[in-house]
């Protein structure tokens, strides 16, 4: 299957905008691929605002998100893809979602389905994550 995460990112979008909060997404600025302004980049990482009052002609495609946007009052256009997205969030209340930076890896072909025995007692168990 492909990554879900291009689908997360643009529904999370959507749900941050819709409440009437500003969407801004976490990325690897060192990722293959990420065209950014490097001057605001921090340990590897930039946040940009993608609101739509922010940013113009913003595509959240499945492979790439790119759109333009003005840094120091400078236009620059804004190239990174979908897998430098470490995490999409509101810069109001800090709700959203972040990614792990290992999503993109596919396990290898020749691997069969997983033959693990189910837990005691034949079902399936779920923990609570903190």
């Amino acid at each position: 299957m492909t990554s879900n995460r291009p689908y997360l990112i643009r529904a999370i979008w959507q749900w941050i905008s819709d409440n009437g909060m500003t969407p801004h997404l976490l990325v690897n600025a060192d990722a293959k691929g990420v065209e950014i302004p490097r001057q605001f980049v921090e340990d590897g990482r930039i946040v940009l605002n993608v609101s739509a009052s922010a940013v113009r002609d913003l595509d959240l495609g499945n492979d790439w998100i790119s759109f333009g946007a003005r840094f120091s009052g400078n236009p620059m256009n804004v190239l990174l893809p979908v897998s430098a997205v470490l995490g999409i969030y509101s810069k109001e209340n800090g709700q959203g979602m972040l990614f792990p930076e290992d999503d993109e890896a596919v396990p290898p072909e020749d691997e069969g389905p997983d033959d693990t025995p189910p837990p005691a007692g034949g079902r399936p168990s779920l923990k609570v994550v903190k």
